[in-house]
């Protein structure tokens, strides 16, 4: 893909629509490949990462039509995989290695699952732990617990979880190998995180426990077969909120995105920032969907830290950006788990925003952000991160002069169509309204 170049925007008056949830399409497809008949999965996220998964579930034997772009027709097969021929390739998809990690277990034969050059350097310690405690026998071929992974399943035994850390991925990965373990499996986290693999388990009629902080769920059961919708993702739509909220007379309608509340905590920092942001719940089955209304103001600064964490970690990117938008200070802490992402998130912001004029202080587990300088176009690198890509293509918009985003064919890995939907923001004239547009595919 070729540089993205970026100019300060008009003012936004828009309504648009953003591609389906990542994590919700990952575990969709992996629910629905469990399941006793066929699903069909609509809103699917035709991403690179979600394509590793459904990849990964055809190597097990499962048949996967596509109907179209975003619609799968996925057969199940009651629990029942076969072994696959070759290596599982995950990609660049943390989500894919970890939670096939917790399917695999289960099986009674060997796999391994690579990735590329990025995922090869991400931790895997923390969902290797666990499941080696229910009897899996994984190897990681990497150093210091990094892939490839090595699994040998079967004959798993259920725990009682207590994670050092709030991860939906560890969660995740837990559950789905307590669903092949002869018991009761729980996962109790030091605080919420996202909560989709409960929500769905319950949608697939596995009913899942839930008290406090523990999920517990019997296995042996076997996900009925539904036909499923995946909405819009609030981390992608998150982008487009923050480039409405921090222009002064600024509309934005953000439609048929999830609003789950263990997503929207971005919603609640923009507002403490001092936009005006509304939701609007439209229907709610296995996950409640709507449209986000957000108008523009001068932002100020915030904290970002302790529980609320878990559930803006993959909006602190942009987040950061706002508060450089914003007069004040912005203190981000508690947010060591940037440091293991796609690549080291708070090194990469902080090494952009300082290219572009702003004022950062790194910090450990976070950074301290003095906002209001005003911005200058520059030459930035995504650092192969789809997250900073998008960020400071946004960030763009608010700068003087021209800004570059270099090496942004990670992009496709969550978002097609993003810098579609930007170029539509920026053809439209100085102080005229942006058209209708949207970013999913026709």
């Amino acid at each position: 893909m070729p540089d993205w170049k970026i100019r300060r925007a008009p003012t936004i008056q828009t309504e648009l629509e953003v591609p389906g949830d990542k994590s919700i399409s990952h575990r969709a497809v992996m629910l629905a490949a469990m399941s006793n008949g066929t699903c069909v999965i609509r809103g699917f996220l035709a991403s690179e990462d979600c394509l590793c998964t459904v990849a990964a579930v055809r190597a097990l034997g499962i048949n996967v039509e596509n109907a179209d772009e975003t619609t799968l027709i996925i057969h199940g097969k009651r629990r029942t995989f076969t072994a696959p021929k070759q290596d599982i390739d995950c990609g660049n998809s943390g989500t894919t290695m970890r939670l096939m990690a917790g399917l695999l277990s289960g099986q009674p034969f060997r796999s391994r699952l690579i990735g590329d050059a990025s995922l090869s350097k991400r931790p895997m310690r923390r969902v290797i732990e666990p499941l080696t405690q229910m009897g899996a026998k994984i190897t990681a071929e990497g150093k210091e617990g990094r892939p490839p992974l090595v699994i040998e399943g079967g004959n798993l035994q259920p725990i009682e979880y207590v994670s050092p850390v709030a991860s939906a991925q560890v969660k995740s990965a837990v559950l789905l190998a307590g669903m092949f373990a002869k018991g009761r499996t729980s996962v109790t986290e030091p605080t919420q995180s996202r909560d989709h693999t409960e929500r769905m388990l319950e949608y697939f009629l596995i009913r899942p426990q839930k008290n406090d902080l523990t999920v517990s769920l019997h296995g042996g059961l076997t996900p009925e077969s539904r036909d499923f919708q995946v909405p819009g993702d609030i981390s992608s739509a998150a982008f487009w909120l923050v480039a409405a909220a921090a222009q002064p007379r600024s509309h934005l309608l953000v439609k048929n995105v999830g609003l789950n509340e263990t997503r929207t905590g971005v919603l609640a920092v923009l507002v403490r920032m001092g936009a005006q942001v509304r939701e609007i719940v439209e229907t709610e089955e296995a996950e409640p969907l709507g449209v986000i209304e957000v108008r523009g103001a001068r932002l100020k600064g915030t904290e970002i830290a302790g529980k609320e964490i878990p559930n803006v970690i993959d909006e602190l990117p942009i987040l950061a950006v706002a508060a450089a938008l914003a007069s004040g200070i912005t203190t981000i802490k508690d947010a060591g788990e940037l440091r293991v992402k796609e690549t080291d998130r708070l090194a990469a912001v902080a090494t952009n925003l300082r290219a572009m004029g702003a004022q950062v202080q790194e910090t450990e587990d976070g950074m301290i952000i003095t906002g209001g300088i005003p911005l200058h176009g520059a030459r930035l690198d995504s650092f192969g991160d789809h997250r900073i890509a998008m960020a400071f293509a946004i960030a763009g918009l608010f700068a003087e002069g021209e800004t570059v985003i270099t090496n942004t064919d990670c992009v496709n890995t969550s978002y097609p169509g993003f810098y579609q939907a930007l170029e539509r923001i920026l053809k439209e004239p100085p102080g005229q309204q942006t058209h209708v547009i949207t970013s999913l595919p026709n």
